[in-house]
């Protein structure tokens, strides 16, 4: 297995990061903090460019591309969100990018990919193995291969979000964040490790697909067939092993998130906050707010991953009576 970032590489990725990057706001609720009955901190990540967290941790590898590569271009499989930030981050620096994504994939993130640069290469995420094509291609065109989120400088990348969030609000009791196949969490647990140890840090995922709550209570990678949910960015069938070494040595918990419980926070933030977060976007808060942490009179960080979501599916999410 490739050696596991550390802090250092966090912090190397925010230095790298610095005017490429948003540095995104931090917003506050009273009434998230009457609900919850603590200091609940939003690092709002759907202000990052391309909509989502994923920019930081495609720009930071890139970013240390040999000549070589840039040339021949990067290759990458996603649902969208590290679509979007791999086709982005590769126009930025002058290298060309294929992006392997589901049929299904939200219109506006494939549009976006498109928009970006990036050749689209589609397959039916329930039928197909979109590594296997990616690995396929890859060898064909020289191309090289950035996965979503089990690569260290991917998730050394992200965690730059968390280290932000430290930087900004100080040490924080509990940090809830977003889970899928773990590069957010995993870098957002390095971020803790070197900014604020004492600070319990606790993934979310959808409840129809738990397969890392169900690796972290049984120490090993359970693989699950691709859920149904409204959570798009999270239907992993599993996380992966750099990923889930990090989340098995530092994590406070997995939790897990319903539908139903994704759509009252979509209509949280759309109602008490005015912004527009995706499904996936919103997993640490419902989280934070029906989950089993007691988290009442603490300082909670909460990292809204993303709000990248067609209009008209939005709509029909924050609708009454929907």
């Amino acid at each position: 297995m490739t050696a596991l970032p550390t802090y250092n590489d966090v912090a190397a990725a925010a230095r790298r990061l610095a005017g490429h990057a948003h540095r995104t706001p931090v917003l506050r609720s009273s009434w998230a903090d009457a609900e919850l009955g603590a200091q609940v901190f939003f690092k709002a990540e759907n202000f990052q460019r391309t909509g989502a967290f994923k920019f930081r941790g495609a720009y930071n590898t890139l970013a240390q591309f040999s000549d070589e590569q840039r040339r021949a271009g990067v290759l990458a499989f996603s649902s969208g969100n590290h679509a979007q930030a791999i086709a982005l981050a590769a126009r930025t620096q002058g290298i060309p990018s294929v992006i392997v994504m589901p049929l299904d994939a939200p219109a506006t993130k494939m549009a976006a990919t498109r928009e970006y640069g990036a050749q689209v290469v589609t397959y039916d995420r329930f039928t197909e193995d979109r590594e296997a094509i990616a690995r396929r291609i890859a060898v064909e065109r020289g191309l090289t291969l950035v996965p979503p989120y089990d690569h260290a400088q991917v998730i050394a990348g992200q965690g730059t979000a968390a280290l932000e969030l430290f930087e900004d609000v100080g040490a924080l009791d509990y940090l809830f964040v977003p889970l899928g196949g773990g590069g957010l969490t995993s870098g957002c647990l390095l971020a803790a490790q070197g900014l604020a140890p004492q600070c319990r840090v606790i993934g979310v995922e959808p409840e129809a697909g738990n397969d890392a709550q169900q690796s972290f209570r049984a120490g090993r990678i359970v693989r699950i067939a691709t859920p149904q949910t409204i959570a798009d960015g999270a239907q992993t069938q599993s996380v992966g092993e750099l990923t889930f070494a990090l989340i098995r040595q530092h994590a406070d918990d997995v939790l897990t998130a319903t539908d139903e419980q994704l759509v009252e926070a979509l209509r949280f933030f759309a109602a008490r906050m005015k912004i527009v977060v995706e499904p996936t976007g919103a997993l640490a808060f419902a989280g934070a707010r029906h989950g089993t942490a007691d988290i009442r009179g603490t300082r909670v960080g909460v990292i809204i991953s993303g709000g990248n979501v067609d209009l008209e599916r939005y709509a029909r999410f924050i609708a009454p009576g929907v």
